[in-house]
């Protein structure tokens, strides 16, 4: 391949109009894949590519045959992606008002930090489930869980404290789970 794209890469300096649109043809379908993966837009990224290839024909005279025509041209795509990227404006105004929600702007889509007291309630009543859930657990799965899940120590850590090997701690923990599962399903 690089023998071809050295081969063409001179033939195009020499002005060979065939051998440009060779080069054009082995890059176009990569550089579009790369500038959509990039933009996310798949006119932006047709107009990459239109752009890399306007930017490789007026500096082909600039090319290193030292070195990969590949890694040349891909960094002429990602530099274009990259201005394009910086010139970007945002989609969107949280002034705005948003269509169909009269009074409403892209503020009252941000959740609140306010903790009203139904939620404080729900929290509670939902720890409470979790906590009896727990208790009613086998002693084996009960401590594995509560170091696990209520203390936050790592497998590792539990299988220190509980003189067992983690894989044992691991089981407990996966099995502890499925009892809560059981348990808690109906209820949430």
């Amino acid at each position: 391949m690089e023998n071809l794209e050295g081969r063409l890469t001179r033939l195009a300096l020499k002005g060979d109009q065939s051998a440009f649109a060779e080069i054009v043809e082995l890059y176009k379908d990569r550089i579009y894949h790369l500038g959509y993966r990039m933009l996310n837009n798949r006119h932006e990224a047709e107009d990459i590519v239109q752009e890399t290839f306007l930017r490789v024909y007026r500096n082909l005279d600039r090319y290193d045959e030292k070195q990969k025509f590949s890694t040349w041209i891909y960094r002429i795509a990602t530099n274009l992606c990259i201005d394009r990227l910086r010139k970007r404006k945002p989609s969107f105004s949280l002034d705005a008002e948003l269509p169909d929600q009269e009074g409403l702007d892209g503020y009252s889509l941000i959740p609140s930090d306010n903790v009203t007291p139904e939620s404080e309630l729900l929290l509670s009543e939902t720890q409470q489930m979790i906590h009896e859930a727990i208790d009613s657990l086998p002693v084996k799965y009960r401590s594995v869980m509560i170091l696990r899940y209520l203390q936050d120590l790592s497998l590792q850590e539990i299988s220190e404290v509980l003189d067992m090997p983690v894989t044992t701690i691991k089981t407990r923990v996966h099995r502890g789970r499925e009892f809560l599962r059981q348990k808690l399903g109906p209820k949430m």
